[in-house]
């Protein structure tokens, strides 16, 4: 498996992010022109708006479908994170750590872990540049 750093650790899977995307617009794009003509002929306005009412619930579920898997994985992440602190400090996180902040710290070593915590919440860093400051990148392969 490659070494994960700043520059790679995003992760994109190709069926979700771009065939997907690209089929429920497609979907959108006939529904719409289905129900324009449907109207237009005043036949089949009731299946044509049904179409259209299934692509909007198909972008729906593309949307929230990630969207609950993130909110879980966050919540999860700041527990691991705020018990790693506990473990390596006998005190929890500062609590003006926000999510992004929190989510980018667990890219650090335990090595540089509490200081760049500490220097995140005493500076009000932003997540990118957290990650950009990390000296001994922790990888993480298990993000959606």
């Amino acid at each position: 498996m490659q070494t994960q750093n700043y520059k790679n650790h995003r992760q994109y899977v190709p069926m979700y992010h771009y065939v997907l995307l690209l089929l429920i617009v497609a979907i959108l794009a006939a529904s719409v022109w289905n129900f324009y003509r449907a109207y237009d002929h005043r036949s089949g306005r009731l299946d044509a708006g049904l179409i259209f009412a299934l692509c909007i619930v198909s972008i729906f579920f593309y949307i929230y479908t990630r969207a609950f898997a993130l909110r879980a994985q966050d919540r999860a992440i700041r527990a691991e994170e705020n018990f790693r602190h506990f473990i390596l400090t006998g005190k929890p996180l500062d609590s003006r750590l926000r999510m992004g902040q929190i989510i980018a710290l667990r890219f650090a070593d335990d090595a540089e872990f509490v200081s760049l915590a500490q220097k995140a919440s005493d500076e009000n860093m932003k997540a990118d540049d957290i990650k950009k400051a990390i000296q001994n990148w922790r990888a993480d392969h298990h993000r959606l």
